[in-house]
């Protein structure tokens, strides 16, 4: 089968790679129909995250089942589904207490089920736990384009959302404006956030942010994002500050930004990042997160896509095919892209 290999820094191919097979009774295989380009992938062709060269690479896409294991039962060939970037088998206690990426008998996507994303076929272990179904099947490009991100991207910003607790009312800054931040930005609308502040400085990224709910726009950054910040809420801060990138300029501006009391909501990958614990300890200043439970958002997410309640898949500007990994890639790392999106098939 044809899937993206990682051969180095700045370099994904697509070549052939053994075909997806069950390997375990609790195993599926899909067949993908779209994959999508990673801001956390571009860690690995930034090289600024190790990652083995030959290696297959991507962890977001949707599909139609082609294999099951002899224990799957709840799931079947030729349905649609949506895969979480983890798989897990949502009975453990770990996934019922919400956090289906600490599953004890799971992992991630491709690290543990050696079949990438951005492929033509992907093994889905733990399928019964992992697997979310879709209603229907004749679903516009356009609601596939955001069940697409509820593989990853509007989850994770979700989750930012909810590990900050935003509620109604509430003034919240986004720090970052990729998918997951501009996600982020729906989810704390439709958390109720009643001021949001996208922290972007590229205008297309601007006005999706200004369409999906931001009420402000803070261009600069560092020392003088965070004065600009405190300008616009009376020198207090902000009720929820949303970290989505994972620098360490970015954690800094998110824990300055925020008011006393309240949460910074990490879902950034952490490179380099130092929490200032005297800092935050006096102003009682907390931080929660981590890799986003994506199987526990999907249900009530996918809700709302089909509903026509949110649009997240307006994040992908550029769509393409897998024959074109390079420039998918290439777009985004040059920042010419939001989120490259990849059709592999049809339903």
């Amino acid at each position: 089968m044809k899937a993206a290999i990682f051969k180095g820094i700045g370099n994904i191919e697509i070549g052939e790679r053994p075909d997806s097979t069950i390997k375990e009774p609790t195993d599926a295989v899909v067949r993908v129909v779209m994959a999508c380009v990673c801001g956390s992938d571009l860690w690995y062709y930034r090289g600024e995250s190790d990652y083995t060269p030959g290696d297959p690479i991507g962890h977001e896409f949707i599909g139609v089942v082609d294999q099951v294991g002899d224990d799957v039962k709840n799931i079947s060939i030729g349905d649609f589904v949506i895969s979480p970037f983890a798989y897990c088998d949502n009975t453990c206690p770990n996934c019922k207490n919400g956090i289906t990426t600490a599953c004890v008998n799971g992992g991630f996507i491709p690290a543990g089920n050696g079949d990438g994303g951005q492929g033509e076929f992907v093994r889905v272990p733990l399928a019964e736990g992992t697997l979310v179904k879709v209603p229907g099947s004749d679903h516009s490009e356009e609601i596939l384009a955001s069940l697409l991100t509820l593989t990853d991207v509007m989850g994770t910003g979700h989750h930012a959302a909810v590990s900050a607790g935003v509620k109604e009312g509430d003034t919240v800054a986004v720090v970052g404006d990729g998918a997951v931040g501009l996600c982020a930005i729906i989810a704390a609308k439709r958390l109720g956030a009643e001021r949001i502040i996208a922290l972007s400085r590229y205008p297309a990224r601007q006005e999706l942010a200004k369409e999906f709910g931001a009420t402000d726009i803070v261009e600069e950054r560092g020392e003088a994002a965070v004065e600009a910040i405190r300008k616009l809420t009376d020198g207090i801060g902000v009720d929820a500050a949303l970290e989505c990138v994972g620098t360490n300029e970015a954690m800094q501006t998110a824990f300055a930004i925020a008011r006393p009391g309240s949460i910074v909501g990490t879902v950034g990958v952490p490179h380099g990042v130092e929490i200032p614990f005297q800092e935050i300890f006096f102003r009682n200043v907390g931080v929660h997160g981590g890799p986003a439970p994506v199987r526990a958002y999907l249900p009530e997410l996918l809700e709302d896509v089909l509903s026509g309640k949110i649009n997240p898949g307006r994040v992908f500007d550029l769509k393409t095919d897998l024959d074109d990994i390079k420039e998918a890639y290439a777009a985004m790392d040059e920042r010419r892209a939001i989120k490259s999106l990849l059709r592999v098939s049809s339903i």
